[in-house]
């Protein structure tokens, strides 16, 4: 099923997101992860292409075809574009095709350190354009900022951008993780009103752990509301009660959010099934009927 069809039949769309493993050798350890995952019933798994824009031995289609064949979960093969040459993107979406995934994500990516980007692509509109000319029945999702991209003088300006996205054939959005529910709010006022209706999903991480406090929140870019800071300063030195703490801010968006009649929720799990047992858990009264 592609994935666009999922939001016209419910509201919100719970989706979870996870990353391949390093080494071939651990594909045991994030089956048990999906399995543990399938239980909560989402709606798709998304998985990612690969960490600081390495494509080398992805993973990504075997994954996500065992998701769907093994799990009876549909899901969604990430494509990162930066570091690929047209060919490579090529190679990558018939090997997609030949899986039978129907859903890919189509992101830009992050530039490798040790090779620079290739050269072929520089956005992901572009990169969304050649893949329907591969393959032309494939549904494309796309990566969007509340905050804007750090890269876009304004976030204007990346809502402009935005649209060359939709034309290129977007059929829907998932954001980058954020912690203040206004700035998404504003941001979907802004894109609606800049006439982009496809369907947007919230992308919200849980922050579970101190690592997650010094890496992904300080490189997400993402405004920390005083409600997320005072959490922080209180159990930075507390794992577990971070821990129940993280699970429960994040719960605390979510509600929000779906009380607003947000399209879509995406978690992103890494790859820890309990945290998303713990997540869902306390929104199950606000989704509708899964499976």
């Amino acid at each position: 099923m592609q994935i666009p069809e999922l939001f016209e039949k419910k509201k919100p769309v719970y989706s979870f997101e996870i990353f391949p493993p390093k080494k071939i050798g651990n594909l045991d350890n994030i089956y048990n992860t999906v399995e543990d995952l399938a239980h909560l019933e989402p709606d798709f798994i998304s998985v990612t292409f690969g960490a600081g824009g390495k494509t080398k031995d992805t993973l990504t289609g075997e994954i996500a075809s065992t998701i769907r064949d093994r799990f009876g979960i549909e899901s969604m093969a990430h494509v990162t574009c930066i570091n690929s040459s047209k060919q490579q993107v090529e190679r990558i979406i018939e090997d997609l095709n030949d899986r039978g995934i129907e859903n890919v994500m189509a992101l830009r990516g992050d530039i490798n350190e040790e090779t620079g980007p290739v050269g072929e692509f520089s956005h992901a509109n572009e990169l969304a354009i050649e893949i329907q000319k591969i393959d032309d029945n494939i549904n494309i999702m796309g990566a969007c900022y509340p905050e804007g991209h750090y890269e876009q003088e304004s976030l204007d300006e990346d809502i402009e951008n935005l649209k060359y996205k939709i034309g290129a054939g977007v059929r829907g959005l998932v954001t980058q993780l954020f912690f203040d529910n206004a700035k998404f709010y504003d941001f979907v006022e802004r894109v609606r009103a800049a006439g982009i209706t496809v369907p947007i999903s919230a992308g919200i991480m849980p922050i579970t752990n101190k690592r997650q406090i010094e890496r992904t929140v300080a490189l997400s870019g993402s405004s920390l509301p005083k409600k997320f800071t005072n959490m922080i300063a209180k159990y930075e030195d507390d794992p577990e009660g971070l821990f129940d703490a993280g699970i429960d801010y994040a719960v605390y968006q979510i509600r929000d959010l779906i009380q607003h009649g947000v399209d879509g929720i995406h978690l992103y799990t890494m790859n820890n099934a309990k945290v998303a047992e713990g997540v869902t858990a306390k929104i199950a009264d606000l989704l509708p009927e899964r499976g």
